[in-house]
């Protein structure tokens, strides 16, 4: 089920990677600036970007460290993050590898940053992707993870969930602060900073990057314009004669680091 599943992910992705890369919610955004104000990326560091999508977050820290390394469990998202960050010029430290997050395929600590952004609610195992990253990790290492957090609320929740599922069919789940604490934890990795930032989407440039149709974006938009009052509040919907235009999202970025080797 697992194999079955991950090949779902790779045809939905090779399908929309030209759109992910494309995507403005991705090229930018105060997410990318507070992750590097967490890491203090220096040129000594060896960078790992996991399930790097259209490639905006390694070409974001290229500059400032001495190597990237871009993988993703897509070829397709590969080449196309590859040609995206190869266009934009003056950029040659970035490399590319395929890689499962949950089987990374990375000698013990061969990293001192670790990247992973909008992609962990596409994991069918979380806590064994976290593992893997401790193992990748140097000791000392940073990482951080950026991912949509689960509305506390369980009727939001539950919008959120379907809402992201009729979307997109290989999200997996999105999960809250304790979750993502108590996981941190057992994978042994030392939680430093958690944070929330809003995210404002344009719900036309939103559902384009999932390369839904006419008829799933209306049923998309529907389900957005017939939930209660407190999604459409939680999620600051904004609409204009039945069209949903843009909406709010929250997202919470963690930073965390490996132990240092212990001094005798």
């Amino acid at each position: 089920m697992d194999s079955k599943f991950k090949n779902r992910v790779r045809e939905q992705f090779s399908r929309t990677a030209t759109a992910y890369v494309e995507a403005k919610h991705f090229s930018g955004g105060e997410d990318l600036e507070e992750a590097a104000r967490l890491l203090q990326p220096t040129q000594d560091d060896n960078m790992l970007d996991v399930a790097c999508g259209g490639g905006h977050m390694a070409l974001f820290f290229a500059p400032m460290v001495r190597q990237v390394v871009a993988s993703d469990l897509t070829m397709q998202m590969l080449k196309k993050a590859q040609e995206h960050i190869a266009e934009e010029g003056l950029i040659d430290n970035v490399i590319f590898r395929e890689a499962d997050a949950e089987d990374l395929p990375f000698p013990a600590g061969s990293f001192t940053l670790l990247t992973c952004r909008i992609a962990p609610h596409h994991f069918p195992d979380v806590p064994r992707a976290l593992k893997e990253f401790h193992r990748v990790l140097r000791r000392g290492g940073r990482m951080v993870i950026i991912d949509t957090l689960l509305p506390s609320d369980p009727e939001i929740a539950e919008f959120f969930q379907t809402m992201e599922t009729m979307r997109n069919p290989t999200h997996v789940r999105a999960y809250n602060e304790d979750e993502w604490q108590e996981m941190i934890q057992d994978a042994e990795l030392i939680l430093q900073e958690m944070l929330i930032i809003p995210k404002v989407h344009e719900f036309q440039d939103w559902v384009k990057t999932a390369g839904l149709n006419r008829t799933q974006i209306q049923n998309l938009n529907k389900f957005f314009m017939d939930a209660p009052a407190a999604v459409h509040d939680y999620f600051k919907i904004e609409s204009f004669a039945g069209e949903v235009e843009t909406f709010t999202d929250q997202k919470l970025i963690i930073y965390a680091t490996r132990k240092e080797k212990e001094k005798k």
